[in-house]
């Protein structure tokens, strides 16, 4: 274990989501490492949710949000909490750094404030709150809050010093909290500010361990302080590497889906997700002589899984590696469970045994469960195809109906318990090899399918039976005349 990280057990960790929008991959890969984490360190993982903004928050979202974690498998041991159900727990918090001269009301108007900021960069200086009303007398206090005229935000008084915490992921971070100025803590009494709220929660709640994105490394330092005016510890802080599109810039609905939903909607398998989503960021120790194994269950993840291991660098979200790791466990699937996750996504009702076979024949080409729909609709239903694809290359449309019509006689004398993959396949490649196979197989393949691209045709013989396929090839004969 990195020197770096304190020996982890039994950890109280949280999911902390904002019900403003479906559940983004982002969060959901976030939330699975702290899922992770738990598990591993035989710890609990408490669900809050962050509903303080009331215009943006949607019971929609979260229910997509809940929906979509238990898709996932990530489960929690307690919650959810609400941040809209604990505003009285907010309040007496607020009101004792208030009491204790920790924090104060600052009277400066949105004008004032922005005039002081153009001012510093005008000047080359970073911008912090200059500390005007931080000194106010009781009286003059009293007279402000008297008045309607300005609403005062509540800030916390900020330690003028150098600190420095040591990040699970990334090791020692330093900062600056003179930088920072006195930092807005409330709009006013009865509305906490996010990092407020969540100091307020996480200490609440007893959370030991917070694992979070890189874009929240800026927040600790605010955090930390609050930790500090109230005299508690602090938890251990680390910060995963953002998840980056395939230009390196941060994850974007303009290079695909960034919603789980919209996974869960295209036939990704919650197993392939969780599988990839670790893979952002963390990878197992390879073995000897090879390469780590890169298809793995949650149970060899959480087996192998050493929060030392996470690195640091963005992690590039590979469409094509997630359809790759689903396509290999679709393949590792057991079968009857895969027709009953399979069915939703084929858009005709058949029997089961009749879907399997579909499936089976397709297993090889099958990325994400919505592959079926295009992949399999000529089994359900012949497309009106042209007869121009029956023609092989070079060869002419008298030539594919001569074929077509030996076919249909070598398949009549077939009895149908012997119409079978294995035993078409014995049958008509001797045929085929002395006719040509493009000139023999491809429209019969065609007169089957009615696509350019299928399973091929004993495959396709072998599902839809003897009368179908009869019927089918002889509507081909009819096309070419």
């Amino acid at each position: 274990m990195s020197p770096r990280i304190k020996k982890i057990e039994k950890p109280r960790l949280r999911m902390a989501p904002s019900p403003t929008g479906w559940l983004h991959i982002g969060n959901a890969r976030v939330f699975l490492f702290n899922w992770i984490i738990a598990k591993k360190y035989q710890g609990k993982l408490i669900l809050r949710i962050e509903d303080t903004d009331k215009e943006r928050s949607n019971l929609e979202y979260e229910n997509d949000i809940l929906e979509s974690l238990k898709w996932l498998g990530i489960n929690w041991d307690e919650g959810p909490y609400r941040q809209s159900q604990r505003g009285d727990i907010y309040k007496k918090y607020l009101n004792q750094l208030l009491e204790e001269k920790k924090a104060y009301y600052c009277f400066c108007s949105q004008e004032e404030l922005t005039a002081k900021k153009e001012e510093m960069i005008s000047r080359g200086e970073v911008y912090s709150y200059d500390g005007k009303c931080r000194n106010l007398s009781e009286d003059e206090i009293k007279k402000n809050l008297e008045s309607s005229i300005i609403q005062p935000v509540i800030r916390l008084k900020m330690p003028e010093k150098k600190n420095h915490f040591n990040d699970l992921i990334r090791g020692k971070i330093e900062f600056d909290l003179s930088l920072i100025g006195d930092i807005v803590i409330a709009k006013n009494i009865d509305y906490p500010l996010y990092n407020f709220a969540n100091v307020i929660d996480d200490a609440e709640m007893k959370i030991t361990h917070i694992i979070r994105g890189e874009d929240h490394i800026s927040n600790t330092p605010k955090q930390l302080a609050i930790y500090e005016a109230f005299g508690w510890s602090p938890p251990e802080f680390g910060h995963l590497p953002l998840i980056l599109s395939s230009d390196k810039s941060k994850m974007s609905k303009r290079f695909g889906s960034v919603a789980v939903k919209e996974y869960r909607e295209n036939g990704y398998l919650p197993e392939a997700m969780v599988n990839f989503l670790v893979f952002l960021g963390w990878h197992p120790t390879e073995e000897k002589g090879i390469g780590a194994k890169e298809v793995l269950s949650i149970e060899e993840i959480i087996e192998q899984f050493e929060v030392d291991k996470i690195q640091k660098s963005g992690a590039v979200f590979s469409p094509d590696k997630l359809d790759w790791i689903n396509g290999e466990h679709i393949k590792l699937m057991d079968i009857d469970d895969l027709v009953e996750k399979a069915i939703p996504f084929i858009d005709y009702s058949a029997d089961k045994e009749f879907i399997k076979k579909i499936i089976l024949i397709h297993l090889k080409r099958i990325k994400k469960l919505s592959d079926l729909r295009e992949l399999t609709k000529y089994f359900f239903e012949l497309p009106d195809y042209k007869k121009d694809i029956l023609v092989w290359k070079n060869s002419s449309e008298s030539e594919a109906k001569e074929n077509l019509i030996f076919a249909t006689e070598i398949l009549s004398s077939i009895d149908d318990e012997e119409f079978n993959q294995d035993n078409l396949e014995k049958i008509l490649m001797p045929e085929a090899e002395k006719i040509g196979r493009g000139e023999f197989l491809w429209p019969l393949r065609v007169a089957l399918s009615g696509e350019e691209k299928s399973a091929s045709p004993f495959e396709i013989l072998d599902v839809l039976g003897k009368s179908e396929s009869l019927r089918r090839i002889r509507l081909a004969v009819d096309k070419v005349g």
